[in-house]
């Protein structure tokens, strides 16, 4: 049996590349083609006519880009011969299929790309599979927003992994930056195509986040995110609550239900791995929930009436409503506050009344005004 051989065949060997490929190539190769013909017609003239090296080139790139300043011109007959041959018949023919070449390639990169079918070339972006059955463009819109408002994260590329385009994208997100490659996450091609494994992020979304079937098809990009041992920097949407274990099995990072109206959540998964769980606790009344009290504040600072709901067991202060009805949240620890209500997340079994809450910031009144009097007059105490 004869040896297997490679084609010496150019044709051959490029008809395994994609069209850009091929189209680049050939520019190159009369790219090429091109240098060696104004080198050649350069070292003709400098051996014939009575020019220098440099005068010699200058006259043939004047020739090929067809100015004729006239400074300089082939006097004897080889030197007009090669003229004729090597730059008019020769020369200026391949720098017109070099042109046309480019064209054509500016135009199929163009048609690619609204298409998505161009293969970036990417590198620490955030890949986004799959897109939302209902308001997509919004959702990915909030959630390129959010992302960017992130320190370390204004200008990181985005990538939409998706087949809800085929025409091109919105304009309202290719104004934005996003760009999108017409494939499914459950193709190994289509993510080497979108080059997961150089992502800094990857969000896999439910196609439908009112239908639990849609998790069936989340978890088969998952599962093949985890074989290309990207798990660990998936965060992935699960619409039933018990089938996060099995997203949890295969290695994702994190997982969290399909909240459409708050990407803000998607966003605080992805850049603070653990807070989504935070926030979807105070989505739901099953553990703990936020609770609004209606009652008069003054003389204890916010880190006083933390300390205090605290110690009496209540719950955590998230903010307060000052006396012109306005959320403050996340106030400053020494500041005094006066207000006419409170924010608190408490557990939902067990939601302790106003007057709790009222008795217990009496009490760390008190407790202060003990403290302050034993510093004041030791010898009392």
């Amino acid at each position: 049996m004869l040896p297997y051989r490679r084609s010496l065949n150019p044709e051959h060997e490029l008809s395994h590349l994609p069209m850009s490929g091929i189209i680049r190539s050939r520019i190159k190769r009369l790219i090429m083609l091109l240098g060696g013909l104004i080198t050649l017609h350069a070292l003709i003239l400098w051996a014939a006519e009575p020019l220098s090296l440099g005068e010699s080139l200058w006259l043939a790139m004047t020739t090929l880009t067809t100015v004729g300043f006239g400074d300089f011109a082939p006097v004897t007959a080889i030197g007009r011969i090669s003229t004729v041959v090597l730059m008019y018949l020769s020369a200026i023919t391949l720098m017109t299929l070099i042109i046309s070449d480019y064209i054509e390639f500016r135009f199929y990169r163009r048609e690619r790309i609204l298409t998505g079918r161009w293969r970036f070339d990417m590198r620490n972006h955030i890949l986004i599979i799959n897109t939302p059955r209902r308001g997509g463009e919004q959702y990915f819109m909030r959630v390129a927003t959010q992302i960017r408002a992130v320190p370390g994260y204004e200008s990181i590329p985005i990538m939409l992994l998706t087949k809800a385009y085929p025409t091109g994208l919105p304009p309202e997100l290719k104004d934005i930056g996003l760009v999108h490659y017409y494939g499914t996450g459950a193709s190994e091609e289509d993510l080497k195509a979108v080059h997961a494994g150089q992502a800094r992020h990857i969000l896999l979304l439910a196609l439908d986040e009112t239908d639990p079937d849609s998790d069936s098809y989340t978890f088969d990009i998952a599962h093949r995110l985890s074989e290309l041992n990207l798990a660990g920097k998936t965060t992935a949407e699960c619409v039933r609550d018990d089938n996060r274990q099995r997203f949890r099995a295969i290695g994702i990072r994190s997982t969290l239900r399909p909240v459409r109206t708050y990407p803000e959540i998607m966003v605080r998964a992805v850049v603070s791995p653990g807070t989504e769980t935070v926030l979807e606790d105070l989505f739901n009344y099953e553990q703990d929930h936020p609770h609004r009290y209606n009652l008069e504040l003054d003389d204890l600072t916010w880190s006083d009436i933390v300390s205090a709901l605290i110690r009496h067991g209540i719950g955590t202060a998230l903010a307060y409503i000052d006396e012109n009805n306005n959320v403050v949240c996340h106030p400053e620890a020494s500041l005094e506050i006066e207000g006419q209500g409170l924010i608190v997340l408490v557990k939902s079994t067990d939601t302790p009344d106003v007057s709790v809450v009222e008795e217990a910031l009496e009490r760390y009144r008190q407790f202060l005004a003990k403290w302050q009097a034993m510093h004041e007059h030791p010898e009392k105490s």
